[in-house]
């Protein structure tokens, strides 16, 4: 189906899966890694998928804006309605430790909001795509969010010691608690059924998030702050404090829960 994006979501999808295959061989051979500072790791696959992505979507057009982890950021972004916004391997940590909990995620943000975004593992071959009003997909498939409305029983990408400290579970009666090192793959695994909600209670930056927030959205789950706010992007300075996502009818049961939490500065 045509849209106003076609163009670029074609393009997006082509070039994060040759991406992924360029993650496939570091994954699966020598990989030099570092510390940009400290308990902060990139690699050589990193910096190799970043110049790739952006060499490949803004010959598309050159006019748009770039912001990604891997590139010194630059305010001229902030005069562009369109942004591309990527992060090489979200998760980089589980990549350079050979564990397949790593994605390639990119979304074009217009106005604040990801219009067309691609998140893909490419270990485990899921490639999860979508276009501003025109649904989710992984592998073809339409996704659809959790109807669950309650957390008892819920599965939740979460960690349970938050929920301990926060005297949170007595509120989720036997609810399962599972981690994964990428958020961008927790979210979209929350648009897949796979899980009923992530929570972060950390900040996130506009390029972990801004691809998996428009698949959650468009299979009908949401995206917001524990107080409940939007998620906007492309702001002059892209992090938000922390990112709850979940199927619409659980959302506010999350946002009564998280009503007392406060971030720590």
């Amino acid at each position: 189906m045509t849209h106003k994006f076609s163009q670029e979501q074609q393009t997006l999808n082509q070039a994060v899966r040759e991406a992924g295959d360029i993650a496939l061989k570091y994954f699966h051979g020598e990989l030099k890694s570092w510390e940009k500072k400290p308990g902060d790791p990139v690699s050589e696959a990193d910096l190799a998928i970043d110049n790739f992505l952006r060499e490949r979507l803004l010959d598309l057009h050159p006019d748009y804006g770039w912001l990604s982890e891997e590139t010194a950021d630059s305010p001229a972004r902030l005069q562009k309605d369109r942004v591309w916004v990527v992060d090489p391997i979200d998760g980089t940590r589980s990549f350079i430790a050979g564990k397949p909990e790593f994605t390639v995620a990119a979304a074009l943000v217009s106005e604040g909001k990801p219009t067309v975004a691609a998140v893909f593992n490419p270990v485990t071959e899921e490639f999860f795509e979508s276009a501003l009003g025109q649904g989710s997909y992984l592998n073809g498939e339409k996704l659809v969010c959790s109807p669950r409305e309650d957390l008892q029983g819920a599965h939740l990408l979460a960690s349970r010691k938050a929920f301990e400290w926060h005297d949170w579970l007595q509120e989720a009666p036997a609810a399962k608690f599972s981690h994964l090192n990428s958020i961008a793959y927790r979210m979209v695994t929350v648009a897949s059924q796979d899980y009923d909600a992530s929570l972060s209670l950390s900040a996130k930056s506009d390029w972990d998030i801004a691809a998996a927030d428009l698949i959650l959205s468009e299979a009908g789950g949401i995206s917001t702050t524990s107080k409940g706010l939007e998620l906007i992007y492309n702001q002059a300075n892209p992090t938000h404090d922390t990112v709850i996502s979940s199927g619409l009818a659980l959302h506010e049961t999350l946002m009564t829960l998280l009503s007392d939490f406060i971030p720590k500065s």
